[in-house]
């Protein structure tokens, strides 16, 4: 009998093979552009005899609050203020936490712009429908003139997010909305990456460059590959890096936060049936029009609905929305934020939400104001992993607040102030407190609330 004998190299690869088994690769670290943010310095302020709306429902009268060293450190009827403390009269006006943008384009869609042009359009990476190794911090333009837009109507945190156009889209930012001339110097620090994923018809797009995929089939298809792909090479130490796998493994991990662009309920299903499959989390549906036919299933897998008030039909997956979508999930006990999108609501969240309780309260959902007033603050720092540190008047958080010329759900209400870490960082009455880009330099004033 004669055996078959091994060669040494043969040997040595079948070594390292074995060496393999049941090994999974180091987690690695998705900080390579860490923040370089620095709160600004700032005086204690004492906020006098405002109406208080907490963000997490709770409402108080002629109420006193003491902002030291950036944070919220006191608040109520009766407090005592520093000798130091600069003292503002809210006689009137009303005080809330910063507005909390959790869908926007922000400085990759810089204004002006036309959609699909280079020169001020970074939102889309089409070179492949599966992208999650692009990040959109290293696209931002923080000389966009809709940041200060966004500022003067009390966003004062905001997540910045690749576009639909990819079935797999890349990693999103969380961003303070502060003047800066880089990317990291308005990055949040420490807070979650989020993975921006497409359902239904803008990943069909590549259809027509005559590039797959070309149906929900084969935008399904390319995803559920991704993340299998994924699980094998986190379960693989030997792999090459790859930064795309990166990420998704990441988001295995639980360490990233997966939002997907959705509109039809159908489409929200498959994503959570893929999220079931693969063990990811997907932390929030983003437009989600036909959210309210499935207010149970969102409810029960915790997933939130990023939902505009009353945007519907501009096409076909967006022709079963309704104006009382908000407000049939919450009802449901499912999680609802409002969102952006585009600048022309970026400043008007408040007034977003207004009109989505305005539409339940017709339909005999009746939703106090202060109670969805969370769906701009406390929900949407949940939802992006930072409201240890932001989105509600609490005791130690940062003091990120709006103190409103008066009732912040009025049309007619504008932001007087705005505070992020406690610095007075947009003044409306001051001239020298309203930031503006060098883009904006010798252009013609906007009031960006006519």
């Amino acid at each position: 009998m004669k055996l078959n004998v091994l060669s040494s190299s043969a040997i040595a690869v079948f070594a390292t093979a074995i060496a393999g088994c049941g090994e999974t690769r180091p987690a690695p670290t998705l900080d390579a552009f860490e923040s370089t943010y620095e709160p600004r310095p700032s005086p204690p302020y004492i906020i006098q005899n405002v109406t208080l709306l907490d963000g997490l429902g709770g409402e108080i009268a002629a109420a006193n609050l003491l902002i030291s060293d950036g944070k919220i450190a006191e608040f109520g009827a009766d407090i005592s203020a520093p000798e130091d403390a600069e003292i503002i009269d809210g006689t009137g006006r009303t005080l809330t936490p910063g507005i909390i943008d959790v869908h926007t384009h922000y400085g990759t869609a810089s204004l002006p712009y036309a959609v699909g042009t280079p020169d001020h359009w970074d939102v889309n990476e089409a070179s492949n429908p599966i992208t999650p190794g692009v990040r959109i911090e290293t696209a931002f333009n923080p000389q966009d003139p809709a940041l200060f837009y966004a500022l003067s109507g009390g966003v004062t945190t905001f997540q910045v997010l690749p576009g639909s156009r990819n079935a797999i889209g890349g990693l999103g930012v969380t961003m303070k909305n502060v003047p800066g001339l880089t990317a990291q110097s308005m990055k949040y620090p420490g807070a979650p990456y989020g993975l921006k994923m497409a359902c239904g018809e803008n990943p069909k797009a590549y259809s027509i460059e005559s590039r797959a995929p070309y149906s929900r089939m084969g935008v399904v298809a390319l995803q559920r590959q991704a993340w299998q792909d994924a699980q094998d090479y986190a379960n693989d130490p030997n792999a090459p890096q790859d930064f795309g796998l990166d990420v998704l493994a990441a988001a295995l991990r639980g360490e990233v936060k997966v939002h997907s662009h959705c509109y039809r309920a159908d489409d929200m299903s498959v994503m959570m049936d893929m999220a079931n499959e693969f063990g990811f989390e997907i932390a929030a549906f983003h437009h989600a029009v036909e959210a309210y036919k499935i207010p149970e299933r969102l409810a029960d897998e915790k997933v939130c609905s990023a939902v505009w008030s009353d945007w519907w039909g501009w096409k076909l997956e967006a022709f079963d929305g309704i104006p009382e979508n908000a407000a049939f999930l919450h009802a449901s006990d499912a999680c609802v934020v409002m969102h952006s999108d585009v600048p022309a609501l970026g400043g008007r969240l408040n007034i977003e939400v207004a009109k989505a309780v305005a539409a339940g309260r017709n339909a005999g959902v009746d939703i106090s104001l202060p109670t969805a007033l969370a769906w701009i603050t406390s929900e949407p720092a949940r939802l992006l992993g930072i409201e240890d540190e932001t989105g509600s008047i609490t005791i130690g958080k940062n003091a990120d607040l709006v103190l409103w010329s008066g009732d912040p759900f009025s049309v007619t209400s504008r932001a007087d102030l705005v505070f992020v870490d406690g610095a007075l960082i947009y003044d409306r009455s001051d001239p020298d407190r309203q930031p503006r880009g060098d883009f904006m330099t010798g252009q013609p004033v906007m009031d960006p609330a006519p």
